[in-house]
């Protein structure tokens, strides 16, 4: 048996009240009850992909492919367990390479660039569990996607910023994409890219000197709702095709932050260009165009907030969102940059209870982020809430995207030279 089924009986337990409480009666609250040090044992970057393939969990962590500037990855990987808590604990040597396709040289059809798995949704017309379909992040510089004067796909370098390793290396654009499986993950079809921003959208010098991201949109968290996958994003281009000349940070700004596209599950094995971005009134922006981020999750201007382009911005990013049974309400963590390379020390929290998410403006109504955490002196993003190996996570088959009244709080944490992706805090859900 896992010690962490019972360590909550036997260390001191610290509950935390979090400012997530709200003022009005029967509203989302959530309380942190302090844990032992909970250490997950493989690489981790992003959001955590998982699913139930029968009785067994499933998550799948890590980057694969090309990066000119990390070099190419095989640290996307699989592993097992009866529950939550027992594949987390997995040792390194636990955790299996899936085949993966191959990237494809520049100009070619096919994975161009590293990517992440973030979100996996299971179909459920498969009753062995096994058909997934990954949604992932995916970065790509002008070296491995130049620019195609005929699809107007990829990327110039001229007067591109620079990068996270040096002053001589680029900045990553992202996009998101859909790969799919029969065989539960051990291997991988690449389906294509479903979401991005082209060149004219990319944010150059002299004005982008964050030295993360020319632009795109990345960083996702989807969630199946009715006859749609909706995404929940970054959203890191200029709404409009950018001109040195005109570039205006406030106009930046007004468009990013997190956003919300969707695309119907009967079009997920053919997926290409297939998302529609909000609008301000429904989802009818196409895949590559101009949407409208979530209003209530934007910073202020008059309170910090900024464009991403700037290493002086604040703003939410990274969100993870997960429909919680117990609170019959959707739940969003996210990190907050507040930094050079958009470094914080904080996780934040909203709600939305609405259900529907396809309804009117249900998937732009969450309340206003809240602070559920800080750790001064730290760089903490990439949140998520997973089960526990509770006899009602199991029978629920709860996993990150659907979770009950108490959930494991996770986050990728770099402290003192080291970068730890680790669970110090159960969440406890109540109204």
């Amino acid at each position: 048996m896992p010690a962490f089924k019972y360590c909550i009986f036997f260390l001191i337990i610290i509950s935390l009240l979090v400012s997530a409480v709200p003022l009005k009666n029967n509203e989302p609250r959530a309380t942190l009850i302090a844990t032992e040090k909970f250490y997950f044992n493989s690489f981790v970057d992003c959001n955590m992909a998982e699913a139930w393939i029968g009785d067994t969990f499933r998550i799948f962590p890590g980057k694969y492919g090309e990066d000119p500037l990390w070099g190419y990855a095989h640290d996307l990987k699989f592993a097992d367990g009866s529950n939550a808590d027992e594949t987390f604990l997995n040792k390194p040597a636990a955790f299996t390479e899936p085949v993966m396709p191959p990237n494809v040289k520049p100009g070619e059809n096919g994975l161009h660039g590293a990517v992440w798995f973030e979100t996996v949704y299971q179909d459920a017309k498969d009753k062995s569990g096994k058909t997934l379909y990954a949604v992932y992040h995916n970065e790509n510089y002008p070296a491995t996607l130049p620019y195609d004067n005929l699809t107007g796909k990829g990327y110039t370098d001229k007067n591109w910023p620079q990068g996270l390793t040096g002053a001589t290396t680029p900045a990553a654009v992202c996009r998101i994409g859909i790969m799919k499986s029969v065989d539960g993950g051990r291997s991988w079809i690449n389906r294509g890219i479903f979401i991005e921003d082209d060149q004219p959208r990319m944010i150059l010098k002299p004005h982008n000197t964050s030295v993360t991201f020319a632009g795109g949109v990345g960083d996702p968290s989807a969630v199946a709702n009715g006859d749609y996958l909706y995404l929940f994003y970054g959203e890191y281009g200029y709404p409009e095709k950018y001109d040195p000349a005109k570039y205006n940070a406030q106009t930046e700004w007004s468009g990013q932050c997190i956003s919300v596209a969707r695309i119907a599950l009967s079009d997920l094995d053919n997926p290409v260009g297939k998302a529609k971005r909000w609008n301000g009134n429904a989802f009818t922006v196409p895949y590559d165009g101009t949407g409208k981020p979530i209003a209530s999750i934007q910073i202020p201007l008059d309170e910090g907030g900024g464009p991403a382009s700037s290493p002086r911005s604040k703003f939410y990013w990274g969100p993870s969102v997960s429909w919680n049974n117990y609170l019959k309400c959707w739940v969003m963590l996210m990190a907050k940059s507040e930094g050079p390379s958009w470094k914080g020390n904080s996780i934040y929290i909203s709600f939305n209870k609405h259900e529907d998410l396809g309804a009117g403006n249900n998937s732009q109504d969450w309340s206003k982020p809240i602070m559920l955490l800080q750790e001064p002196g730290h760089i903490i993003w990439y949140p998520s809430l997973q089960p526990l190996n509770s006899a009602a996570d199991i029978a629920e088959k709860n996993t990150c995207l659907k979770l009950g009244a108490k959930a494991r709080l996770f986050y990728k944490d770099q402290h003192n030279d080291t970068s730890e992706y680790i669970s110090t805090y159960i969440i406890a859900f109540s109204h």
